[in-house]
């Protein structure tokens, strides 16, 4: 296969996505239930402290180990990755502002979990953070389909290279590159859809 990078340009803008995708939305389920847990409170909760910072303690502490597992997968596909290298890393780092914010504003709520204020102030910040997760997980996406249509292209060149042989020696071994290609686009077809 050719190291050519592809010309893929950006038709839409990463910071600005309303996607409402179920495989997206299961790979965020596990940070959503976290925060929605850290944030959900009666409006007027009671007095009695006992117990609660501890709560929103590991609370706030899942959050961000499930941020930083996140951003370790991240950084690794950014380093493979030939296509919207830039933007990853932008949305990495976007990834790493909101996380510290969340942790700055919610290391501030646990320390008073009664105090409804605390708790509102930590609402922008987790959604701020799940905007900017869902848009790395979108980038990564898209670096996925492209990796996935540069080996297309060179599936469909083979393809019209069979069809122009003329030697018997020709088509034996474009046949065995054809069917070596066909095999690695099937292998990537279902690993993406694992």
């Amino acid at each position: 296969m050719s190291t050519k990078v592809p010309n893929i340009k950006l038709k839409i803008d990463p910071r600005n996505l309303q996607i409402q995708t179920f495989t997206v939305e299961k790979l965020l389920e596990p940070l959503i239930i976290q925060i929605t847990t850290l944030v959900n409170c009666p409006q007027n909760p009671s007095s009695k402290k006992k117990g609660r910072s501890k709560r929103a303690r590991v609370l706030l502490a899942s959050v961000e180990e499930a941020t930083w597992n996140l951003l370790d997968k991240g950084e690794k596909i950014a380093k493979e990755a030939v296509v919207f290298k830039e933007e990853l890393h932008a949305a990495l780092a976007d990834v790493r502002k909101e996380s510290q914010a969340l942790q700055v504003s919610a290391e501030a709520f646990t320390s008073d979990p009664c105090s409804l204020p605390r708790r509102q102030a930590v609402v922008p910040a987790a959604r701020s953070l799940l905007a900017a997760v869902t848009r790395l997980l979108i980038l990564a996406d898209m670096v996925d389909v492209a990796y996935l249509l540069q080996h297309l292209t060179v599936f469909q060149r083979t393809f019209e290279s069979l069809r122009n042989v003329s030697t018997k020696s020709d088509l034996q071994k474009t046949y065995q590159k054809f069917r070596k290609d066909l095999e690695n686009l099937d292998y990537l077809a279902y690993k993406r859809q694992q």
